[in-house]
């Protein structure tokens, strides 16, 4: 059954044994955070699979973690917002998606961990900017968001970085992202399209992921608690900054 499902998503039994290991782990977070499981996904994965590989895949997750946590987010976000941020990705994604296909793909690799590492790092260090316009933050920061999605699938980890100078309250914010990637489901989609990125094979190993990135999502969702989120966003950026480390070293040597 297992090595059926393998053959199945073109993977070993070995690699697809760590991909749906790191997939109930994103999905965890994503379910607690709101964020994530892009940036986990493309932490761990990065070295089995090439970015311009991972980012479909990292879709089709996304889209069923989306559509798991709809109800909730829907009714807690600051929609304005989230349609501000999603009228910027949509500048930005097929920007990104331009410059993943242009590269190597070892060098796709090595850009997609250093700025995981490089966002993670700003939110550690709770660097954000400062006095962002109603108006205008959100649309750059989509914009920006849009290419770190290109890049790596990640605009959700810049969208974060963005709310910290916000002041925006953690329930507020936890919906707010699951609305903007739900929302950025549909432009993803069009702009994956038309760079040929969204194969069969993506879409068959997406299909294989899709339960652990729901189980997880459940179990994540089960242990959210607005008043514990400065823990859970403590223990999400320590272990996005040790994959991200930790790749950068193996690439590295």
């Amino acid at each position: 059954m297992f090595a059926s499902l393998a053959a199945f998503a073109n993977l070993s039994p070995f690699d697809l044994g760590l991909c749906l290991g790191a997939v109930f782990l994103a999905g965890m977070v994503r379910g607690f955070s709101g964020f994530g499981l892009s940036a986990i996904l493309m932490a761990s994965i990065v070295l089995i699979l090439p970015p311009i590989q991972l980012i479909p895949i990292c879709y089709v997750l996304e889209s069923a973690a989306s559509l798991a946590m709809f109800r909730g987010g829907v009714r807690d976000a600051n929609m304005r917002f989230v349609w501000l941020l999603v009228l910027g990705s949509a500048i930005g994604v097929p920007l990104g998606l331009w410059a993943t296909t242009s590269i190597p793909a070892e060098t796709s690799k090595m850009i997609a961990l250093c700025l995981i590492l490089g966002l993670t790092l700003l939110q550690f260090l709770k660097i954000a900017p400062k006095n962002p316009g109603e108006t205008t933050g959100p649309a750059v920061t989509g914009v920006l968001a849009g290419i770190a999605t290109g890049l790596a699938s990640v605009g959700g980890m810049v969208v974060a970085l963005f709310v910290l100078s916000s002041n925006i309250p953690a329930r507020v914010m936890r919906a707010s992202l699951v609305m903007y990637l739900f929302a950025g489901m549909f432009t993803s989609a069009l702009f994956l399209t038309l760079y040929d990125l969204m194969t069969m094979e993506a879409v068959k190993r997406g299909t294989v992921l899709i339960p652990a990135v729901l189980a997880g999502v459940m179990f994540g969702s089960f242990l959210f608690r607005p008043s514990l989120s400065p823990y859970y966003r403590t223990v999400c950026l320590t272990l996005l900054g040790l994959l991200s480390v930790s790749g950068l070293a193996r690439l590295a040597f």
